[in-house]
């Protein structure tokens, strides 16, 4: 039963979008090439510092608090792998811009995106007011509560919008060994996305309220406009967005 729900999942990141509409092929395959130096390196991958792994918050990186109608959920962020990712999401939250929004998308054993004001999939805006270029990193991967951002097919398309990864199945099956870390593999036994590294910007980490993003994972949803079954029944909403450590 195990492995249906993994090819249904696998399914579910090549066909359905993380932001206004799909994750193609398309798209797949530019963002391949502009990382290919990141996945194609003959630098140690497992030298690498790896901080989704420690759930110490260390002086360079942000810790911030999502409190939610279900819950509060803690996040660091890594200014220093995903610079322009971190400072849209820290500036966007000082300024309240993400208070009162909802997790418009929700899938369970996948993800949840919030970060819409127009709580549609189709709104928000960086605080540059126009997108920006997606940042790879081969010490970020989307391990089971990863924070990244979404966008649309145009890899300078980042905006507002951001997600959590949810799926708590076993995905190490498969995973290329001389591009990936020794222990994000094993991370990847206890969930994760994958097909999504190199293709979109992880920039933070969940280290506590996991049990929150599964909760709200859950919700009961319904079929949007474009077919899939993602659209919550009650929305989660993002009360506000609490600072607790800027980087130094």
């Amino acid at each position: 039963m195990k492995i249906k729900k993994r090819v249904l999942l696998f399914t579910t990141f090549a066909s359905v979008a993380l932001l206004a509409a799909c994750n193609n092929t398309t798209a797949t395959k530019e963002s391949t090439t502009a990382s290919s130096e990141t996945t194609e390196t003959s630098v140690d991958l497992n030298k690498l510092a790896l901080p989704q792994l420690d759930k110490e918050v260390k002086e360079n990186e942000d810790l911030v608090e999502l409190v939610t109608t279900e819950g509060k959920v803690k996040i660091k962020l890594f200014p220093e792998y995903a610079p322009k990712a971190v400072e849209n999401f820290m500036t966007h939250a000082k300024e309240g811009y993400y208070d009162g929004t909802v997790f418009h998308r929700v899938m369970e054993e996948f993800m949840i995106q919030g970060g819409d004001p127009e709580g549609t999939g189709l709104g928000g805006e960086s605080i540059w007011g126009k997108g920006f270029e997606v940042e790879i990193s081969p010490n970020l991967y989307h391990i089971r509560g990863a924070l990244s951002m979404a966008r649309a097919k145009p890899l300078d398309s980042q905006g507002s919008q951001f997600f959590i990864v949810q799926n708590d199945q076993d995905m190490s099956d498969g995973l290329a060994i001389q591009f990936t870390p020794e222990k994000i593999i094993d991370a990847y036994k206890n969930g994760g996305a994958p097909k999504l590294d190199n293709n979109y910007t992880v920039f933070g980490q969940v280290i506590e309220g996991m049990d929150v993003v599964d909760k709200i994972a859950k919700a009961d949803v319904k079929t949007s406009e474009t077919g899939e079954a993602s659209v919550p029944e009650k929305p989660v909403k993002v009360e506000k967005i609490t600072i607790l450590q800027e980087a130094k």
